[in-house]
Formats: C-alpha cells, sequence, structure tokens
C-alpha cells in the first residue's frame, strides 16, 4: 500500500490466485486521478480488476514475455476506456522491453499461449534440434549455438520479409534435397501438429487458471 501511494504506475505481476488478495490489500490506496492500473496476470481481466478496485481506475492489460530481459519480448497490450495518452505511454514503456501489439481484450488469452508460453515451446525446439545435432557428430556447447544462431536467423528472416515463413522455406527447398527429406520426415511423426497442439492446449488451460 505504501508502495502505491508514491506512484504513478502500478505494474502488477502476481499468480492468478494471488491477484483478488493483493486487489483488496491497495484498493483503498488507489487514486483515478493519478493511477494507471498495469496488469500482467493470466486468465483475469480488465473487468475481474474493476469489480475490485472500482471501474474509475485507468486499467490495462499487458502480456509481455521472458524475452523481456533481453529486450526482445513478443507483448500484447489490451486498454479499456484509457485516454490517448494514457495509451501512448503504456505503448512506450512496453517498447522498451522489445515489440509491442495492441489487440482486443478477448485475443489476451490466445497472446498468452502464443507470445508467453511460446517462449518455452520455441526453446524445447531449439533444445530438439541441438539434440540432433550431437547426434550427428557436434559438441553440446557447439549444437546449441549454431541451433540457437540458426533459430534467430529464421525469425529475423521472418520478420525482415513481412511474409509467410513458407516463403523462406521454399529459398532452402531444393528437389530431392536434405532439406525437403528432413521437413517430410519431421511432419510423418507430427512436429507441426504436436506444436499446434500444444498452444491450443495451454489456451485451453488458461481459463483455469484462477480456480483454486
Amino acid at each position: 500500500s505504501d508502495a502505491v501511494k508514491i506512484s504513478d504506475i502500478i505494474l502488477c505481476a502476481v499468480t492468478p490466485l494471488q491477484m483478488n488478495g493483493l486487489l483488496s490489500e491497495i484498493k483503498d490506496c488507489l487514486d483515478p486521478e493519478k493511477h494507471i492500473f498495469i496488469s500482467a496476470v493470466s486468465g483475469v481481466s480488465i473487468q475481474d480488476i474493476k469489480n475490485e478496485i472500482g471501474d474509475a481506475v485507468k486499467v490495462v492489460r499487458i502480456m509481455p514475455n521472458t524475452a523481456a530481459a533481453v529486450c526482445e519480448s513478443m507483448t500484447c497490450i489490451a486498454f479499456d476506456n484509457t485516454s490517448e495518452q494514457s495509451k501512448d505511454f503504456v505503448i512506450e514503456l512496453m517498447e522498451m522491453l522489445g515489440d509491442v501489439l495492441t489487440l482486443d481484450e478477448e485475443l489476451m488469452g490466445a497472446a498468452t499461449a502464443l507470445g508467453a508460453c511460446g517462449v518455452a515451446f520455441f526453446l524445447r525446439s531449439i533444445r530438439a534440434a541441438s539434440q540432433g545435432g550431437i547426434e550427428i557428430g557436434f559438441h553440446a556447447q557447439e549444437a546449441i549455438e549454431i541451433a540457437a544462431q540458426t533459430a534467430r536467423g529464421a525469425a529475423t528472416l521472418v520478420l525482415a520479409a513481412a511474409d509467410h515463413p513458407e516463403s523462406a522455406i521454399d529459398l532452402v527447398t531444393t528437389p530431392k534435397g536434405a532439406t525437403i527429406s528432413g521437413l517430410n520426415e519431421m511432419e510423418h511423426q507430427g512436429f507441426s501438429s504436436a506444436f499446434i497442439k500444444g498452444i491450443t492446449t495451454s489456451h485451453g488451460k488458461i481459463s483455469t487458471l484462477t480456480k483454486k
């Protein structure tokens, strides 16, 4: 409560089950004329928050990811009845951590599954690639470095071209070549379907996070 009283921006990053207790503790200290309440809490809507602290306080939902630690987050933001000045401030603040995308709030659960949980999914794919690299002859550290930099390069190609990943894939898949044979084997083993199922399963789990 003391921290809230001397602050203008309240950034809430607790677990969903901790949220109501925290809001009860600080709600009497919130000043609608002063405070912007920014929530990074999964599965808790803007209206859920306003039900606890009142409709007058400006509430914003964000969903960054752990790549914020290296200023490479993909942060999704949903606004309610927030002034343009407050919106600009929050966007500028989050841009310090990486890229920003504003969304309708109904997509924030999906943003959590793809953008926040997604860090773990892509890291797991890098780990799998490095394990394959070890099996074909690299030492572990060499395999991780090659796999991670290759993943970074692939992502950069997609972002730079603002195009579908298949366009970049086509550039490296020659007829009867090694790449297409590897890709087809991955698809036979269910690579894409497993990745998609992981994302949709995480999305389904988000709605249950506030339940004890």
